[in-house]
């Protein structure tokens, strides 16, 4: 990580935890009368090959021990009635605004992967982790909704297991090596814009041709979609 981009990554943090600190308090208190303890899921995740950290996020799903893994069908059903909100406006990230503070995350970047998954691909992620795993990045942004359409038809842990493996990492993988021939400070305001639109305008993507800023390689989300075979949403 450069210095300009870890000291725009504290004095964002720093900003936005001003007024969001009221956000996060409503959201424990409504968790503790709703759901009760723990108000937090704490993940272990890779920051870099052999170095794990804990993610934070808010717990949104029923408790069940030794649950890991990604989320498909199988898992909706732990899925609590205020757990779908936090999700679906992604407030249940707030909590990494400390990971980053830590200087464990960043803004922008790669999702932090499980062990399993480092283990399994350690040649490829020693390329992708490179980059500070990120709370938002380009593979969330292009990626996210139609990953969460793959999981939702996966009724079984083995069909969730199998459909991320094969179809979803592969993919998530790619995106994360072309964001890291492209970081900029420049691309990663791009990417936390078009990601807080994403939230806040259900199809923002499929709206009209935007373009990755580039210098050297104009190109736009739909142009890296047909490169590397994404479906466009």
């Amino acid at each position: 990580m450069t210095i300009g981009k870890r000291a725009f990554d504290i004095l964002f943090a720093l900003a936005l935890l001003i007024p969001l600190s009221v956000v996060m308090a409503v959201v424990a208190i409504i968790l503790l009368v709703t759901q009760g303890r723990p108000l937090f899921y704490v993940a272990p995740r890779m920051r870099a090959p052999g170095e794990q950290f804990s993610l934070l996020k808010f717990r949104t799903m029923l408790r069940e021990e030794g649950d890991s893994g990604a989320t498909g069908a199988h898992k909706h059903w732990r899925i609590t009635r205020v757990g779908r909100f936090l999700r679906r406006t992604r407030i249940d990230e707030l909590p990494q605004l400390f990971n980053i503070l830590r200087g464990d995350m960043s803004f922008v970047g790669p999702r932090p992967p499980l062990r399993e998954y480092v283990e399994r691909f350690p040649m490829l992620y020693a390329q992708v982790l490179k980059n500070r795993p990120g709370v938002t990045g380009l593979a969330t942004m292009i990626y996210h909704a139609h990953e969460d359409r793959i999981m939702a038809r996966c009724k079984t842990a083995q069909a969730t297991e199998e459909a991320y493996y094969r179809r979803c990492l592969p993919t998530k993988l790619r995106l994360d090596l072309i964001y890291q021939r492209r970081r900029s400070l420049r691309v990663d305001l791009w990417i936390i814009w078009h990601t807080v639109m994403t939230v806040v305008i259900p199809n923002w993507q499929g709206r009209g041709r935007r373009r990755m800023p580039s210098p050297q390689h104009p190109m736009s989300i739909r142009d890296e979609q047909r490169r590397i075979n994404v479906p466009a949403e």
